[in-house]
């Protein structure tokens, strides 16, 4: 067996054996049709539970639990349908809850979930199509709307007035497919930005003085819109290959490249600064304010990194 072979069997036994041991902590399973969250897990203090992602694909910071909220895109639909599901993780990585949302199916669809954000009390999650939401207390499914003709959302922005602005990456040579959607509250949907400037969109999130800044998997380039669409500016990371977006309060960009591995630091005014590397798959990023630091699902490595800013 190769040393890589290797170290990809090892990796899926420990989590493996890690999830296995860890599930008996987990909530019994209710009654049909009630649902019900996962417990917390209860270990003894001589033990550390850390894993528990399948292509985790976006992470957000819950500042008020001071917890980071993992969104597992699960097995591909052919394989095993509705098979998403979220993880809760401690600051210093173990696992709080393994299987947080989807420990049981009851009254849950999650297919295969992929953006994420929390608003409103809520947490809101893009699947395939739809967008979803669920309490941020109790993990109860809430809400969801579908949108007909969206081949795949990937990532989304909440306001809070409830509207949701959602970006289709679309395939590589077809700019038709690349698009914004802006979601009402009342579920009236309307893409808002369709081709370029847009280049496979990926990662959205909102500026201080709430434009749309959006990332590309097709360029470097990071662009701010209006909510109605209009192009305000452009500027460009380091890398091409992009995915995750923040942007912190005094307007710096943090973009983390999904095929390079990289993060861009873009400074109001400066140029683009490569600030952390060796990251695989480097997907959609969340920040922790608590500690200054990003926290970065690697999606097809089945894990999470963190990236400490400095003072």
């Amino acid at each position: 067996m190769h040393l890589h072979s290797f170290l990809h069997w090892s990796a899926a036994v420990a989590l493996t054996l890690a999830s296995v041991t860890a599930s008996f902590a987990q909530a019994p399973t209710p009654p049909a049709g009630t649902f019900q969250a996962g417990a917390p897990l209860k270990t003894t203090p001589n033990v550390k539970v850390f894993g528990s992602f399948r292509f985790s694909e976006s992470l957000v910071y819950d500042a008020d639990r001071d917890l980071i909220v993992s969104i597992n895109a699960g097995m591909a639909q052919d394989v095993v349908p509705n098979d998403g599901y979220v993880s809760l993780i401690n600051p210093d990585g173990t696992v709080h809850t393994l299987k947080w949302i989807g420990a049981t199916r009851a009254g849950l669809t999650l297919n295969h979930p992929l953006g994420s954000d929390i608003a409103n009390g809520r947490l809101y999650v893009v699947d395939i199509d739809t967008v979803r939401w669920f309490d941020l207390k109790s993990g109860t499914p809430q809400g969801q709307i579908q949108v007909p003709g969206v081949s795949r959302f990937n990532d989304l922005e909440v306001a809070a007035d409830g509207t949701i602005y959602a970006t289709q990456t679309g395939m590589p040579n077809d700019p038709t497919s690349w698009k914004v959607y802006r979601i009402a509250p009342d579920g009236t949907a309307s893409a808002i930005i369709t081709g370029a400037p847009l280049s496979m969109p990926n990662g959205i999130a909102f500026d201080g003085a709430g434009n749309l800044v959006v990332v590309n998997i097709g360029t470097n380039e990071v662009h701010t819109f209006s909510t109605t669409g209009t192009l305000l500016k452009t500027e460009q990371t380091v890398d091409p290959g992009n995915d995750g977006i923040v942007v912190t309060a005094d307007g710096t960009k943090y973009v983390s490249s999904v095929r390079i591995g990289t993060v861009s630091r873009i400074r109001p005014g400066q140029k683009a600064e490569v600030v952390a590397s060796g990251i695989p798959t480097a997907a959609s990023m969340t920040y922790d304010l608590k500690r200054n630091r990003l926290v970065i699902p690697m999606n097809d490595w089945n894990a999470i990194a963190f990236v400490d800013l400095g003072q």
